[in-house]
């Protein structure tokens, strides 16, 4: 249909549920399987040699849509389609929906690459990467971890947040295990104490964890976590605390959000 194309869009797994699933997809990754992958597509940024950048959201989208056509319903590539309705509507309906939130869009803006004021992602929990600055072993047979020391970077140094204990599957515990031995260090990477426990491991701050969890404290620590995935997009030194932003009531190119931030 076309001789090239530039499209914006993410890979995910779905779970039975339907709904995409950010440890489903590290473990494909993990296990080098790319059956279940689908690709989800947002945006189009060229089109048989024409740069659609400065072209509206709104118009780059009916392009994509159609250069895409009808799509059969097992269809690897997938139309990711927008609701034009206020924001915290949307995102109530994802939520109850069991999605992690939504993407809100200036339907009117041009294509920019990166984070910027033209799209908000509002989310249903709390959830970002944090940077794993050591680990608690198990003491269960066959499972490598009890819990990870988390942080963020701050003013150049890292944060303590608090601890992950949740999220693990067995599997998934040991193989983290053995690539955090591979980062064991002599000394806390966090930047003031933090709480002690049997056998705690320092490593370097180098591998980045997404991490679901209920709330903030009032001391910046993370309450009732579960760990995600790895990030390994996803460079350490980059990680700082998200600062959460509302859905607005302002009507907006709405689209649902997936297991992790749009592809840039």
């Amino acid at each position: 249909k076309c001789s090239d194309a530039i499209i914006d869009g993410e890979i995910v797994v779905l779970a039975d549920s339907g709904v995409s699933s950010f440890a489903l997809l590290q473990q494909d990754l993990s296990a080098k399987r790319t059956n279940r992958f689908l690709y989800y597509v947002f945006d189009l940024m060229r089109l048989d040699g024409k740069d659609l950048r400065r072209e509206p959201l709104v118009e780059r989208k009916q392009a994509l849509q159609d250069l895409l056509g009808e799509q059969a319903d097992n269809a690897a590539v997938r139309f990711s389609d927008h609701f034009a309705e206020p924001g915290k509507i949307m995102l109530e309906h994802a939520c109850r929906m069991g999605l992690e939130g939504v993407v809100s869009k200036r339907a009117d803006a041009p294509y920019r690459s990166g984070r910027g004021p033209t799209w908000v992602k509002s989310k249903c929990t709390a959830r970002q990467e944090f940077v794993i600055g050591g680990y608690l072993p198990s003491d269960k047979t066959g499972r490598g971890l009890r819990s990870l020391l988390v942080g963020y970077f701050e003013d150049g140094s890292l944060h303590y947040a608090g601890r992950v204990g949740t999220g693990f599957s067995t599997k998934g515990a040991n193989d983290l295990k053995k690539r955090l031995d591979a980062l064991k260090a002599d000394a806390s990477p966090f930047d003031a104490a933090v709480p002690k426990g049997k056998g705690l491991v320092w490593v370097k701050p180098e591998l980045v964890g997404e991490v679901e969890f209920r709330s903030w404290t009032s001391d910046r620590i993370i309450r009732h976590a579960s760990f995600q995935g790895l990030r390994e997009d996803k460079p350490a030194e980059e990680v700082v605390q998200e600062k959460p932003k509302a859905a607005t009531g302002k009507p907006a190119t709405g689209q649902p959000a997936t297991g992790k931030s749009p592809a840039k």
